[in-house]
């Protein structure tokens, strides 16, 4: 049985060490890749849509794709391949099959339980195999918002210091685009899409409009719809430009503030469970040592 415990204590730390590494990203591995020259990358989302694109057809709506709910999950989260739907629904058809068979095989080796608790660890195994791919683009979704909104206040200075330098709206774009890409790259791709909207020949008020839309973040949405106001109605870009970053800074200064205040309450949970256990033990312990070595003779000869 000690056996097993250490086996079982190893999976675990095992997966959740690796759930950790795939759900958060290096932040200096990717600031090197963005100051580093380009690479070929191996397209194993490629080989992963073969493999489970078969599948996909088992949970996949069907429905209208380019209007669903999801695919703007999708492009707010970053991901714009056409085989994404694929490699989703395939994941979430194939993982709780593969998951419950791995639980099944070491109860079956190594355990006795019975069929109702064989059946128990079996459902909970494939509904965590069925929910890990809405956490992985919950995550992802996450952190490129957060991304997105943190870096968007430097991008609006940029802007401001380009306008005020005389440059045209359209040319502080593209200087920014270039500019943010060794700071977010999110942001610079977002950038550089509008850019190929203009020049494909979209609009500004429309190549702004669908830069609010692709992510999703309600301050660029009022950003595109100042610029175009702005534009329509003749005033000061740049005025309107150093207003709006005054704002942003001030927005992203009190969620920061939000987030440091929010740090105590998180904490009390960790200090509840795990430290002050410990520390009532090590104050605590030796004194009641003592005392239970000195009543427990006096009971036993009464």
């Amino acid at each position: 049985m000690l056996v097993l415990a250490i086996l079982v204590f190893l999976a675990v730390a095992a997966a959740a060490g690796g759930l950790f590494l795939l759900l958060v990203p290096n932040r200096l591995d990717r600031r090197l890749q963005t100051l580093g020259p380009p690479s070929a990358k191996s397209d194993w989302t490629a080989t992963v849509a073969q493999a489970v694109g078969p599948f996909a057809g088992v949970l996949a709506p069907s429905g209208d794709w380019d209007n669903a709910p999801l695919r703007l999950r999708f492009i707010h989260a970053g991901i714009r391949r056409e085989d994404a739907r694929l490699i989703y629904f395939g994941c979430k058809t194939v993982l709780p099959v593969v998951l419950a068979a791995a639980t099944w095989l070491p109860l079956r080796a190594f355990t006795r339980a019975d069929d109702m608790s064989l059946m128990m660890y079996l459902g909970i195994a494939a509904l965590a195999g069925c929910y890990l791919p809405n956490l992985w683009l919950w995550r992802r979704l996450r952190e490129r918002t957060r991304e997105l909104f943190e870096n968007f206040p430097d991008a609006a200075d940029l802007m401001l210091v380009c306008v005020e330098a005389g440059m045209g709206l359209d040319a502080a774009l593209t200087r920014i685009a270039e500019e943010m890409g060794t700071a977010s790259r999110a942001m610079a791709e977002e950038l550089h899409l509008a850019n190929l909207e203009m020049r494909a020949g979209a609009s500004r008020a429309q190549a702004l409009r669908n830069l609010a839309l692709r992510t999703g973040i309600e301050e660029i949405g009022t950003f595109a719809t100042m610029l175009s106001q702005a534009d329509k109605f003749g005033t000061s870009i740049g005025e309107s430009l150093r207003v709006f970053s005054d704002d942003l800074r001030h927005k992203r200064q009190v969620r920061a503030e939000e987030h440091a205040a929010k740090v105590p309450t998180k904490m009390l949970v960790p200090l509840c469970l795990f430290i002050f256990p410990a520390i009532i033990m090590v104050v605590l312990g030796p004194a009641m040592i003592v005392i239970v070595r000195t009543i427990t003779p006096i009971l036993a000869a009464r």
